[in-house]
């Protein structure tokens, strides 16, 4: 039991920062806009399944699978950092909803269908890259690599530990997301977009970085071949 909770304290402290659920609710929050509270709950339990399964995915066949399509983690990361530098960007130019009681009374109407089509919304881009992004692959990666032991009932524990750990994330996603609004209730209108545009302009930059982790090897290989 030791080595699942060994790591799972790995897993979960590498995955906190990238994940950042309370961070991550602000983007979700600026992305969905006003809704009904039904809206936020469904769509936060239906992207906490998703955080599982992506991380499930990713720890059990996410070498295998780059393996099979040739695709280098470079390139994953390059792709997956400028689909984030793009959401960013987009979210920084985005212009301030109105909070007006009419806009609230087109909320109750549409509500269904918003809903449904936030739904089909819900893995990509809420899921990934918003929630989990190119750098939760890489370090996923990592560590199902590190998680791998001589022994039978050792990989099974550590691979247990690893899926805790996405669990647990999970529910913080879940809390975060389904409670957004009251979580920036007490902050002023003005100031919540403040802060979504500081969060924008900090997905933006760190789509420019993973994009530039990903380029720096491949320029490498161009500039000093071997």
């Amino acid at each position: 039991m030791l080595l699942l909770w060994q790591h799972f304290a790995i897993g979960f402290s590498a995955l906190l920062p990238l994940v950042n659920p309370l961070g991550s609710a602000l983007v979700f929050l600026g992305l969905v806009g006003l809704q009904p509270p039904a809206v936020y709950k469904s769509l936060a339990r239906q992207i906490a399944i998703n955080v599982v399964l992506f991380f499930v995915v990713i720890e059990l066949t996410g070498s295998y699978l780059l393996s099979f399509f040739g695709i280098s983690l470079a390139i994953v990361q390059l792709a997956g950092g400028l689909v984030l530098a793009a959401m960013g960007w987009s979210l920084l130019n985005q212009k301030a909803a109105d909070a007006t009681s009419d806009a609230q009374a087109q909320v109750a109407n549409r509500a269904d269908a918003m809903n449904a089509n936030f739904q089909d919304n819900t893995f990509y881009p809420i899921t990934f890259p918003v929630t989990v992004g190119p750098g939760c692959i890489v370090v996923m990666l990592t560590l199902s690599a590190h998680a791998t032991e001589s022994t039978l009932s050792g990989n099974l524990l550590a691979r247990a530990g690893l899926l805790l750990a996405a669990v647990v994330l999970a529910v913080l996603v879940y809390l975060c997301y389904a409670y957004a609004p009251q979580i920036t209730r007490t902050i002023s209108p003005p100031t919540v977009h403040g802060i979504l545009r500081v969060i924008a302009f900090i997905l933006l930059c760190i789509g420019v970085q993973i994009a530039w982790n990903g380029l720096s090897p491949l320029l490498a290989t161009v500039l000093h071949p071997a």
